[in-house]
């Protein structure tokens, strides 16, 4: 994912978080503002419940790899946040893209 596709600063987050619908399953919450641009952008967040540095970058590599994958398939014209549950910790990439897949599409952010 290159920088522009992502949400970055503290500010751009808590809009989301404010002004966003949330959407969850077991291992993911994902809240969603739609906005007029021209792709999408996400923000992701790993919290220390999820296991040592090591292991959230590991995480965040597999849920970036798995957007990636599904990115012809996602709405432009939002920004979302992805935030893993410690429940992740134990899961494969196969079972992440799974998860993401499914709360994406519980969100309308894939078709």
């Amino acid at each position: 994912m290159r920088k522009s596709y992502r949400v970055k600063t503290e500010q751009d987050f808590q809009k989301v978080f404010q002004a966003g619908n949330s959407f969850a399953n077991r291992k993911f919450v994902v809240y969603v503002l739609p906005k007029e641009q021209s792709h999408f952008r996400v923000g992701l967040s790993v919290g220390k419940k999820v296991g040592n540095a090591v292991k959230r970058n590991e995480i965040k590599r597999k849920i970036r790899a798995s957007l990636t994958e599904m990115k012809p398939r996602i709405e432009p014209a939002v920004d979302f946040i992805v935030i893993a549950r410690p429940s992740i910790a134990t899961c494969s990439s196969k079972e992440i893209y799974s998860n993401l897949e499914h709360v994406l599409k519980l969100a309308k952010i894939i078709h």
